[in-house]
Parts: structure tokens; C-alpha cells; sequence
């Protein structure tokens, strides 16, 4: 993912919602969400491996993020999918399973990932100070840190906060994030590009040249029971054309955690 608004245990119905968009190129490899032998809901990339966003009916739930800095860049031997992919089909508790990625982060390029067993969610950047404990709530996260003041992020989080005050679905969930405004210059993140690029990629809805932008939507909505309504929009280059998926799910008895 590259942008996300998610609000977590703060909605009197649905104690997790989530609205995101993904960006990437568009000659790249990937299938889109379906169901995995593993039992997992996730796109898949086929160059590298491993899922952005995915999500086990046992509760468990991840997606990421990258964390762009051209100035620091890594030389990654593990593709960053694997950090959800992993964490959704394995049975750890997600801040021990943090704690270990932790110990291995410089293998991996930047990144901000988000792990949940359905009870507890954590957050952690390799480019970040410590694991954290997300607080019931609605967040913004794009390609900085959790709290980097993004101007495509807060509005994200305000977007989502004025979609909760009213009835809504995951077909609404899937219409916000997608302002094609760039941000004021003077409130342009600086992660080591050109001031134009930064400036073309801090609209919430992208398009770069003819092979770059955002090339798909996810929303998630899961009731106080459980039940999960999935929902993903891929794009053609013309926004006005896409298809459409949509999963639903009850939920199954949570894994035991080693």
C-alpha cells in the first residue's frame, strides 16, 4: 500500500475499517486479492513474492507500506511482501513477531507495517524508533511515518473521520482517498527526489507518465462479530475504467499463539 486510512476499534459497529490505495507500476507483475491455499485473502506480487495487505479469517490481519527515503537507501535481500505474507501464516502474537523483525530490519528496504491478531495491533518502521501499540482510533499512513505530518495522509485520516459520522459501505470506503490535488510546495515532504516528482506523488490519487500510479483500492470492513467484507477496485490507466471484487467471510477460531 501507499496510502491508507484505517480506523481501529473507535466505530461502535465495525471495529476495524479500511480504505487504501496502492501504487505502483503498471508493467508489474500481480495477481489481485484472492483466496491463498493458506487460507489468506491477498493480492499477490509475482516479481518479488509476498502480499501489501492481507487478511485470515482467524483474525489475523496486515498491510505495509513503503518508507521512502532516497537518501538512506538499503540494499534489501528480503522482499518486504514476505513481512505480511509471513506474519499471516504463521501463529505468532504480533509484537513478538515485530520484535523479530526488529532484530532483522536492515534486510529489508523501508518499510511501515502494520500486524494485528484481531485483539491487539502493532506498527513498526525499520526507519522508526521502537514497536508500537496502535490506540483505538483513525489513522493516516503514507510513505513516511506513522505520525509524519503527510499532508495526502491527514487528509486521509479527516476523509475517513467525516465518512464515520454517517451510513456508509465499502463502496464508500473504495470513493475516498482520491484527490488528484498535489500538496502546497511549502508542505512537501523531502525523501531525496526531485521537487517535482515529490509534488506529483503527495496527490492521494496518482498518475506519472504512461507506467506509474495508483493501480488499485482496498476496503475492509469487519463487524463486532467478525464478519469481514473485503473489497478491491483495480484500475486501467483511464480511472473511469476498473474492475471490481468483492469477499465476504465469517470468521473462524482463532489460531493459538506459540
Amino acid at each position: 500500500m501507499c496510502l491508507v486510512a484505517f480506523s481501529w476499534k473507535s466505530h461502535p459497529t465495525y471495529p476495524l475499517i479500511i480504505s487504501a490505495n496502492r501504487d505502483e507500476f503498471f508493467w508489474r507483475p500481480t495477481q489481485p486479492i484472492h483466496l491463498w491455499e493458506s487460507g489468506i485473502y491477498a493480492g499477490k506480487d509475482l516479481k518479488s513474492g509476498g502480499t501489501w495487505f492481507g487478511i485470515h479469517p482467524n483474525g489475523r490481519w496486515s498491510l505495509l507500506t513503503n518508507y521512502r527515503d532516497f537518501i538512506h537507501q538499503r540494499e534489501s535481500k528480503i522482499s518486504r511482501g514476505k513481512l505480511v505474507q509471513n506474519f499471516l501464516e504463521c501463529q505468532i502474537d504480533p509484537e513478538v513477531y515485530l520484535k523479530k523483525i526488529e532484530q532483522e530490519k536492515a534486510l529489508y528496504d523501508g518499510f511501515n507495517l502494520l500486524v494485528s491478531d484481531g485483539n491487539r495491533l502493532f506498527y513498526y518502521s525499520n526507519f522508526g524508533e521502537k514497536i508500537r501499540e496502535i490506540e483505538p482510533g483513525v489513522y493516516g499512513l503514507s510513505n513516511g511515518l506513522l505520525d509524519d505530518p503527510w499532508p495526502k495522509s491527514q487528509l486521509a485520516q479527516l476523509q475517513l473521520d467525516q465518512l464515520l459520522t454517517q451510513q456508509f459501505d465499502e463502496d464508500n470506503l473504495l470513493e475516498i482517498l482520491k484527490s488528484t490535488d498535489a500538496a502546497d510546495p511549502e508542505l512537501l515532504p523531502f525523501t531525496g527526489i526531485p521537487p517535482a516528482m515529490e509534488s506529483a506523488l503527495s496527490s492521494q490519487l496518482i498518475r506519472i507518465n504512461d507506467n506509474y500510479g495508483t493501480v488499485s483500492a482496498t476496503a475492509v470492513l469487519q463487524d463486532k462479530s467478525g464478519l469481514t467484507k473485503l473489497k478491491e477496485r483495480t484500475f486501467e490507466w483511464d480511472y473511469h475504467k476498473f474492475e471490481d471484487r468483492k469477499f465476504q467471510f465469517h470468521p473462524e477460531k482463532p489460531m493459538k499463539n506459540k
